[in-house]
């Protein structure tokens, strides 16, 4: 047993601060610098050895793109504010300034790090036959193959641009990369300074015939320069790329919402650098003309020895090598769908079902509305959208649901981040099949998952909802563990009712019977509930709190938790990202332990348990499920729900098998000290280190067993190699 094991370790003994601290702001850690710990945890996965060589290279990746995110939204609004003179501090007592200080430090060891990883990465690539190549180390055949690539497939696309008064600099965007060069004829020795933007439409690594070897496309392009600039040669070059402000705003009273967005999206690809990362040695005069003309100062400037944009290297995560990835895994089809021969309606009406994904398969949700749409006893489809995949089946089913004549209404969230030009596209096409399309709150984003279908059966309607914790992608919802929940119940299935006319009609929906929603009753609902805790643990009754999140950031909810902690009641947080709460601390929160699970997939659902006076697990404790993480924004900016599970098998279901299972995690778990550091406890050559993914994929759900029964919760164990 390790520390990790939140169901069997006791908790540790409290540090102690000054007392002025418990209630200062030195009782909450940095919403950015939490944040970035948690990217470290992610790029540590990168060198964990027990991870998959071309997983480890993913996590890399995803690392790389994390931190650019960061960058262009949570770090240009930092900037935004020190240029306004905004000295609104957080919640730790930081300035807008001091914040960006100790963020571009902590930034700048990281991207070092990510270069050592990938150096290490490297080695062990080529010793699988994986190899990226620099010029010098092509042979003949590959000079032919080359020179044909270029030809037919990379200098069409290109555009080489001479940098002179009659050629001013021209506009990078976005994570944009380029080629700057310092070339001089050969007949005169005239000198030319030029870009060579790299297009995002093509592949940054060139295979090589095999399919194991790779060229960068920057050694292509420079191999080829004589094409490109015929009669100079290169006397200095360097790559860079930008990262630009990428956050939106919209006018509060855009008269139409599409447009406007539109509208939004073409200025957030002009937005301010708000970073540039450049190699390392770039001619100087090179360097001083690009930081001038994209108006970065040096502090927004990153000198990389080694690769510039490591986002990119998720293209080496080759499909012909799945021996270097994880063991392959099939989503299960729940037991009882199969029992009722993949008739979605029939199983729901037989009890409550709760899934798991992606250990049951997001194909069920799908199913559950391509039925609907072919239905002719299905009346009216309602759905929210906040992200979803490109070519949508889900959006697929509702316009066939809405050509067929149904009553189809669709609430798009324009306002989801980096996938609104997708969502207007989406909205597009839910018009032009007849279905009603809603946007929402200008002022709220949607972020609740709800779909409801009303269906004639005999002389009643019935309502079949669907609640989740998850997005409607087909895409991500292979890797994001996230609930669904379906049930006909007839109260529920109101409470979605009242919900949707709330979007569509902006009137606050009265008399909810079993579920709170943001901003209107989740966070009250929730400090009640918490409230309620506390006082079962004064009366001395059992008193614990379980709940599992991707963030934990209001101030409100943590000072609520540091009361019950206060109280006596034994809290266990799973916090995948951001934790503002402090654990451990003597007379603040000795009761309550932090940890964060980083593996295989993204934990993306919330979750949280109540002891109710009986202690946890056990029958009456009361059981929740959320599309909000407790951050100011879901609470108080943006439209979610919170589903009380009322059907025991479902609540068992949650707390003794997915909740259980992620407080047994040890050998993905990380446990938040204190100080604020993340550690995490691999003994040497334990090789039965509790493994919650893998105890999900070996385990069905227990509400999706069919006629094969659920005698028992399983046992937390899986199967020893």
């Amino acid at each position: 047993m390790t520390q990790a094991d939140f169901l069997k370790a006791p908790f540790s003994a409290p540090a102690a601060l000054p007392a002025e601290a418990l209630t200062g702001p030195e009782r909450f850690f940095n919403r950015e610098l939490s944040w970035l710990a948690f990217n470290w945890r992610v790029l540590d996965e990168a060198r964990n050895p027990r991870v998959p060589l071309l997983e480890r290279l993913r996590f890399l990746s995803i690392s790389a793109t994390n931190l650019d995110e960061f960058y262009t939204v949570r770090v240009a609004g930092l900037r935004e504010l020190v240029r306004e003179g905004n000295v609104l501090f957080s919640d730790d007592g930081l300035s807008p300034a001091e914040q960006l200080a100790l963020i571009n430090a902590d930034a700048r060891r990281l991207l070092h790090t990510q270069q050592t990883v990938w150096n290490k990465l490297k080695k062990e690539l080529e010793a699988e036959g994986i190899a990226l190549l620099t010029r010098s180390k092509l042979n003949r055949k590959d000079g032919a193959f080359l020179a044909d690539y270029f030809l037919n497939k990379v200098f069409p696309v290109l555009s080489p641009l001479a940098i002179d008064p009659a050629h001013p600099f021209p506009f990078i965007p976005n994570t944009g990369f380029c080629l700057a060069l310092e070339l001089e004829r050969a007949t005169d020795g005239r000198r030319l300074q030029a870009l060579l933007p790299i297009p995002q439409q093509i592949d940054r690594f060139v295979a090589l015939p095999g399919g194991k070897r790779f060229v960068p496309m920057e050694e292509l392009l420079l191999l080829h320069l004589g094409s490109l600039f015929p009669g100079y040669r290169d006397t200095g070059h360097c790559a860079f790329r930008v990262l630009r402000d990428s956050d939106i705003e919209v006018e509060d009273e855009a008269e139409d919402l599409v447009r406007e967005f539109e509208t939004a999206l073409k200025r957030r690809r002009r937005g301010q650098v708000i970073r540039m990362k450049i190699t390392a040695g770039a001619p100087e005069d090179l360097r001083a003309l690009i930081m001038d003309e994209l108006a970065v100062t040096s502090d927004e400037v990153v000198e990389v020895k080694g690769m510039v944009g490591m986002a990119d290297l998720k293209e080496l995560v080759l499909d012909s090598r799945r021996d270097l990835q994880w063991p392959s895994f099939t989503p299960r089809v729940p037991e009882r769908v199969q029992d009722h021969d993949g008739d979605m309606f029939a199983a729901i009406r037989q009890k409550d079902m709760l899934l798991h994904h992606p250990y049951e398969t997001f194909d069920m949700v799908i199913r559950f509305l391509s039925q609907a749409a072919g239905d002719p006893n299905v009346l009216a489809i309602k759905q929210t959208l906040y992200r979803t995949s490109q070519d949508s089946p889900i959006v697929a089913a509702l316009c066939e649901a809405a050509e067929s004549g149904k009553s189809v209404t669709a609430l798009v969230e324009l306002k989801a981040r980096f996938d609104e030009a997708a969502n207007i596209r989406q909205s597009r096409r839910l018009e032009r099949a007849g279905a009603h399309v809603v946007y929402g709150f200008i002022n709220y984003k949607t972020h609740a998952k709800i779909s409801t279908v009303v269906r004639r059966e005999g002389d009643h309607l019935v309502t079949y909802t669907h609640y989740g914790t998850g997005n409607y992608h087909p895409i991500t919802a292979r890797i994001y563990t996230d609930l669904s929940f379906f049930t006909c119940d007839p109260a529920l299935g109101r409470d979605a009712t009242k919900v949707f006319n709330y979007l569509s009609g902006y009137v606050q929906p009265e008399g909810l019977e079993n579920i709170a929603i943001s901003p209107i009753s989740l966070k009250p609902r929730l400090l009640e509930l918490i409230a309620a805790e506390a006082s079962h643990a004064r009366a001395g009754r059992p008193a614990e709190i379980w709940a599992k999140m991707n963030s934990v950031i209001d101030s409100g909810v943590i000072d609520a938790l540091y009361a019950a902690s206060e109280a006596g009641v034994k809290i266990n947080l799973v916090i995948r990202g951001i934790c503002g709460l402090r654990p451990g601390i003597k007379g603040l929160s000795e009761n309550i332990r932090v940890k964060s699970i980083v593996g295989r997939f993204l934990e993306h659902s919330r979750i949280v348990c109540f002891g109710n006076g009986y202690g946890l697990p056990s029958r009456g404790a009361r059981v929740f499920f959320s599309s909000a993480d407790w951050m100011g924004r879901n609470l108080n900016r943006r439209v979610e729900t919170l589903v009380e599970a009322t059907n025991p098998t479902v609540k068992a279901q949650i707390v003794s098998q997915i909740m259980a299972a992620n407080l047994a995690d040890e050998a993905q778990s990380w446990v938040l000290g204190p100080d604020g550091r993340y550690l995490r406890d691999l003994p040497e050559g334990r090789d039965d280190l509790f493994n919650c993914h893998r105890f999900f994929m070996e385990n069905p759900s227990l509400s999706g067993r069919g006629s094969a029964g659920a005698k028992d919760v399983p046992k937390l164990a899986h199967a020893m190699d």
